[in-house]
């Protein structure tokens, strides 16, 4: 059997490391959604399933920015760079509205339910990244700073126009950011585009320091990340205190770590893109087998991505099948917004039971299709997933 070389010198190990860790992160959450089981609950288990979470969107939208650049980097072309992402951004918003959706729901009445997700917002990001990519990267440093602070604003360019369009520019600008005066019948808008675009202009502008000589590299990853979390650590527990005695009077840990995601306030991005940051340096020294599977994982993110949904899914009809008799497929036609009923939700060991199979079978999969993209690299379309 041939060995397939994982210390490859044309790929950064420790974003293919943490890209596929937090990708397996992403897999309970979206094995948590089948199962039933509430996003938020009081106990420990079901609060720390959830949050643990949190660090993949972030994480995918960051790297994403710093991918583009790494690839800009090595054809040495912007325009072909700029190409490259407005293709591949299309492509990611065709697969949201077809394979994806299908996978999460196993139905097409697109009448009924309809989901502006996270490979959408990806996609449209993507998208706007090969315009942006023309721009001095100081200055896109700096306008995706102050799109993630003063994101708020966002909210309120609708009401400057004349009552008479405000209505109409409202519902084509809750894409971009929520105005609380759209009404979107059967489109679900989880992720918009502010300030996801500007998370993934610094991811962008981060591909520098990622080039940068070891020593150096250290630095700048641990100063940013951890002045990213010193940052949100005070700022948290300032809001949090100050807080206290109003309607949520869950625990201060609670109240310290539920920062909010949709859309993603500035102490959600700090929460989370800190410590990964942070991490960098640190990833880049992991090995081991278990090691080595979050990297293949992380060479293949879109593929495991599109398999890891019907994956998930059939995985859950079956569990429904064994534990109640039928699949209960109608429970899952508008995933993932799901309708399970208290006596049909999985407890916690049974849900990471059906996670550590599932991604079992993920990595043989998605290892066998790293081996094959790593094999055909005069297939052009395999740059695309």
């Amino acid at each position: 059997m041939q060995h397939f070389d994982l210390t490859s010198k044309t790929r950064i190990r420790s974003l293919d490391f943490l890209r596929g860790l937090v990708m397996v992160l992403m897999a309970i959450d979206h094995v948590r959604v089948y199962s039933g089981m509430p996003s938020w609950g009081a106990t420990p288990g079901i609060f720390f399933t959830r949050w643990v979470t949190h660090f993949c969107v972030p994480t995918f939208v960051f790297f994403a920015g710093t991918a583009a650049f790494l690839y800009g980097n090595k054809i040495n072309d912007r325009k072909e760079l700029s190409r490259f992402l407005f293709i591949r951004g299309l492509l990611l918003i065709i697969l949201e509205w077809t394979i994806i959706r299908f996978s999460w729901t196993f139905n097409l009445n697109y009448a009924a339910f309809t989901l502006a997700g996270v490979i959408w917002m990806l996609g449209c990001c993507m998208i706007l990244m090969g315009l942006l990519i023309w721009i001095p990267q100081k200055l896109m440093a700096v306008i995706g700073v102050l799109m993630i602070i003063f994101q708020y604003l966002f909210t309120d360019l609708p009401r400057l126009l004349p009552s008479g369009a405000r209505a109409g520019f409202s519902w084509y600008w809750a894409f971009i950011y929520p105005t609380g005066m759209e009404d979107h019948t059967g489109i679900t808008i989880l992720y918009v585009i502010v300030p996801w675009i500007g998370v993934m202009m610094l991811g962008y502008c981060f591909g520098q320091i990622i080039l940068m000589d070891p020593a150096r590299r250290r630095r700048w990853c641990l100063g940013i990340g951890f002045l990213a979390i010193v940052i949100f650590i005070v700022a948290s527990c300032i809001l949090t205190l100050g807080n206290k005695g109003q309607e949520d009077d869950r625990a201060f840990i609670y109240r310290f770590l539920d920062q909010r995601k949709y859309p993603p306030s500035v102490w959600y991005l700090l929460m989370t893109l800190g410590p990964v940051i942070a991490l960098i340096p640190f990833a880049e020294r992991v090995k081991g087998k278990i090691a080595d599977a979050f990297i293949v994982f992380g060479r293949v993110p879109l593929f495991y991505y599109l398999i890891h949904i019907p994956l998930i899914h059939i995985a859950a009809l079956m569990v429904n099948l064994l534990r109640e008799g039928g699949v209960h497929q109608e429970r899952y036609t508008t995933a993932p917004y799901t309708h399970v009923p208290d006596n049909g939700r999985w407890g916690l060991p049974l849900l990471y039971l059906v996670f550590i199979l599932v991604e079992i079978v993920l990595f043989l999969v998605c290892k066998k299709y790293m081996k094959y993209k790593a094999q055909n690299p005069d297939k052009k379309w395999l740059r695309y997933i």
